[in-house]
């Protein structure tokens, strides 16, 4: 715990130092730009936007989507992380904010149409995301040479026997290697519940025809980025880290 601590509070000591200077990659010609209205709300709005020129101009969405029942929480990802906020937990029910690279998809299909571009890969009861902090293997894909045995295998298997979980495009919240032991693990965007009636535990989740075509639109050589804030936390920060401009969200709830 005390290890723990220590990395969270010299990764704030470097976000001070660095949060005036942050701006997107310059290679990113792509993002998804993903809206709160607040901290406390687990509702989101998805835009997908491109870069020609030197512009960002949006080319799909708004979409409606849930995030965590709690809200949000500041992430570790390509953002600085400012001092004394709350942080993203293992467990929180909070979707980590910031701006996140985007890793490859994930689903029960042995393949995904219109996007050969993306990595996919298909998976079975062998496939695991490990969410043990205590393992060295933590927030790391992991496949098993055999069919899961232990208790602890069988918790940490990708494929859930729900439609949720069918489909899934990592968002890079902690990655490993160098993950942060509790700071937040197995973040995706994938497959809503209850047509949108139910929030998640910290994904960002769509409806499948919106998520499938997000994933249509990835575009792996354009450097794309996950960017989801609070709407005023959003407003504080465009023009410092030159986001995107967009009009305020459909539905502030």
């Amino acid at each position: 715990m005390n290890e723990f601590l220590a990395r969270i509070g010299l990764a704030f000591f470097f976000s001070a130092t660095l949060a005036s200077a942050f701006e997107l990659p310059a290679d990113c010609r792509q993002c998804i730009l993903g809206l709160a209205p607040d901290w406390n709300s687990s509702h989101v709005e998805v835009r997908v936007f491109e870069k020609k020129d030197g512009a960002w101009a949006q080319s799909a969405g708004p979409w409606s989507g849930r995030l965590g029942k709690n809200g949000l929480a500041w992430g570790l990802g390509l953002h600085p992380v400012p001092t004394g906020v709350a942080a993203k937990r293992e467990g929180d029910l909070r979707a980590p904010a910031g701006v996140f690279a985007l890793g490859g998809a994930y689903g029960y299909a042995p393949q995904i149409a219109k996007n050969p571009a993306l990595p996919y890969r298909q998976i079975t009861s062998r496939d695991l995301w490990v969410e043990d902090p205590a393992s060295p293997d933590y927030n790391r894909y992991l496949r098993l040479p055999s069919e899961p045995r232990t208790a602890w295998e069988k918790k940490q298997q990708m494929k859930q026997g729900d439609h949720a979980h069918s489909l899934k495009l990592f968002i890079a919240h902690n990655p490993a290697p160098g993950a942060v032991p509790g700071a937040g693990s197995s973040i995706f965007f994938h497959i809503w519940r209850a047509e949108g009636a139910k929030p998640s535990a910290g994904c960002t989740v769509l409806s499948e025809p919106n998520l499938r075509s997000l994933i249509a639109s990835i575009d792996p050589m354009k450097n794309p980025v996950y960017i989801l804030l609070p709407e005023e936390e959003y407003r504080r920060l465009a023009r410092e880290w030159k986001l995107p401009a967009v009009e305020s969200p459909r539905a502030s709830r």
